[in-house]
């Protein structure tokens, strides 16, 4: 019979598993909502640029928070910060859907990617709690094809909202499903400790600390974003009425909002068994390096921005990217330094010093550049050589890939009882190499057959084959009250990877199609009766950008290549591992 902990941890991780589930999708959700997005946060359809922050700051708060995060949970515990997570996923949702202007949506972004990255590393490490290396490899693989199953899931949610409601609604179903997951792991907290989280002190579920937390971000969120609907209303608009002219934190419901926050923390201070650990969050934050993890933050902020913010189209980075990155450089070094000469570091050295612990990290971050230009490059590649294809054929061409991700994931879960970490990651990435670099060859003609349906199942089974695999070798190799810091860090080097490795690749690309571009006769040449309307120019440059994205494709299989020999090289199992 399962030990309490061991039933409140599981439980814990069904409802991190859905948050993970509902943090990927909304990754993806904002492809189909953006256009109508940016009319409703008062945007033109050609003001693209102002709207980048929305895609940008979501990934930012993705990547930045998750070195904290996942310190915090090996010193509080698990669930605490579960929690938490999903109570900053819920209040990022509630702004987005509630927001009328730029500014209010981009903090809800932010905050919604801060959220909801923190879930992914949480969800790992507290697999590692429950479950010994050996039996590890299904719920990693599970963790994993979640993850993953986002990708496919997340275009098709937001399809679905929108074909019945606006852009809005998509982010009310995120507050709610949000809110219940939040609930749901604040009432575990009230029924016993998971194995990774101090003891608590005996009591009943704070109710009351819940119901005045939630109103208190209701309230804020309200008086924050404004919404046009609420402040119109005869009846309910006196609530945005400042009390006192031009101030704005006035008003009826922001002064409630105070009020009922006060109240909440007051309550988490002095409740038997609260929420959230606020009494511990000085020794806790001293304990994970707060200045440490700002450093880093800072470090990985600039990475992010230097790429995210850039058009992969026309130049390898934002035009600011050079300073972001000496900022970067700057902030690492600072960083380092923090790391050598802190009594109790962000990231402790013996959660990367096994050889399987950075070389996952290695391994994940070539993974993440390969796996991207696969999910941007194949619907171009289709809509090039497919006639007549729109955006939603190239959509389902990329669909056999994307299907075929959890699947492998899944696999590769099911396989760790039996193969070890560097045979199965080795062998997913060997076959996503080989699927690439078959896809280095397609031109006009190809993607309108069985073969290469094949080729993409085949490369998106080998990419899902090697998830599980590289988190169980580096939460086998590294201590157990690390593995919170250094699941954040595997997500990191997966998301740095693909940023990076979008522009780089991509980069690559366009230097292919430029020098194609070159040999092309102008079309008064080719076709000097009628210039204007000249099938063999349009052949020429459909070629050119065929070459383009064939060069993008044997780049990626080049990483692709070195995430499998990293895997064979670098996650060999040895006898002893730090664990045991």
């Amino acid at each position: 019979m399962l030990r309490t902990a061991d039933r409140t941890g599981r439980a814990a991780l069904a409802l991190g598993v859905v948050g993970v589930l509902l943090a990927a999708a909304d990754t993806y959700v904002i492809v189909l909502a953006l256009p109508d997005m940016m009319v409703g946060v008062g945007l033109d359809a050609d003001e693209l640029q102002r709207a980048a922050p929305l895609v940008s700051m979501f990934l930012l708060g993705y990547v930045v928070v998750l070195p904290l995060v996942g310190r915090v949970s090996d010193v509080t515990g698990r669930l605490p910060v579960l929690t938490g997570s999903l109570l900053v996923f819920t209040a990022g949702s509630l702004l987005t859907a509630s927001a009328d202007g730029v500014a209010g949506a981009v903090v809800g972004r932010f905050l919604q990617g801060a959220g909801g990255g923190a879930l992914v590393p949480v969800t790992l490490a507290l697999v590692a709690d429950l479950w010994p290396p050996e039996r590890r490899g299904v719920p990693l693989g599970l963790v994993g094809a979640v993850q993953e199953l986002g990708s496919v899931l997340g275009p098709l949610f937001g399809a679905a909202i929108l074909a019945v409601a606006d852009w809005r609604a998509i982010f009310w179903v995120n507050f709610g499903i949000g809110a219940a997951l939040f609930v749901g792991t604040a009432a575990g907290r009230g029924r016993g400790s998971a194995p990774s989280e101090p003891a608590a002190p005996a009591g009943r579920f704070d109710v009351a600390g819940l119901l005045l937390g939630l109103g208190a971000l209701t309230c804020a969120g309200l008086a924050v974003t404004r919404p046009s609907s609420l402040e119109q209303s005869v009846r309910w608009g006196e609530l945005l009425v400042p009390r006192s002219d031009g101030r704005d934190w006035t008003t009826p419901l922001a002064l409630a909002a105070f009020v009922l926050l006060v109240a909440f923390v007051a309550r988490e201070l002095t409740a038997p068994r609260p929420l959230l650990p606020l009494r511990r969050a000085p020794a806790v934050l001293r304990a994970a390096d707060l200045p440490g993890a700002l450093l880093l933050g800072v470090a990985l902020g600039g990475i992010v921005l230097t790429f995210a913010v850039a058009d992969p189209a026309v130049e390898l980075m934002a035009p600011s990217g050079p300073w972001l990155l000496a900022g970067s450089a700057v902030a690492l070094a600072a960083f380092a330094w923090r790391q050598r000469r802190a009594a109790a570091p962000l990231v402790p050295p013996a959660a990367v010093r096994d050889r399987r612990s950075w070389g996952a990290l290695v391994v994940s971050l070539f993974v993440g550049a390969a796996l991207v230009s696969v999910v941007v490059d194949v619907p171009i590649l289709a809509r090039t050589v497919l006639d007549g294809a729109d955006q939603l054929d190239a959509a389902l061409v990329l669909l056999r890939f994307l299907v075929a991700l959890p699947i492998g994931a899944l696999a590769g879960g099911w396989l760790l009882r039996r193969h070890g970490p560097a045979l199965l990651a080795g062998s997913g990435m060997a076959l996503g190499t080989a699927g690439l670099a078959v896809m280095a060859t397609w031109g006009v003609g190809s993607l309108d057959g069985v073969l290469d349906d094949a080729v993409l199942v085949a490369a998106g089974l080998g990419f899902g084959l090697a998830i599980a695999p590289v988190n169980a070798a580096l939460l086998a190799a590294a201590p157990r009250e690390t593995h919170g810091v250094a699941s954040a860090l595997l997500v990191v080097a997966r998301m740095i990877g693909m940023l990076a490795g979008l522009s780089a690749l991509t980069a690559i690309g366009l230097r292919r199609l430029y020098s194609v571009q070159a040999d092309i006769e102008s079309p008064a040449v080719l076709c000097p009766d009628s210039p204007t309307n000249c099938d063999p120019y349009d052949d020429a440059v459909r070629h050119a950008i065929v070459e383009q994205l064939q060069a993008t494709f044997t780049g990626a299989a080049v990483c692709a290549a070195a995430a499998a020999l990293g895997a064979v090289l670098l996650l060999r199992h040895r006898a002893r591992t730090v664990e045991s």
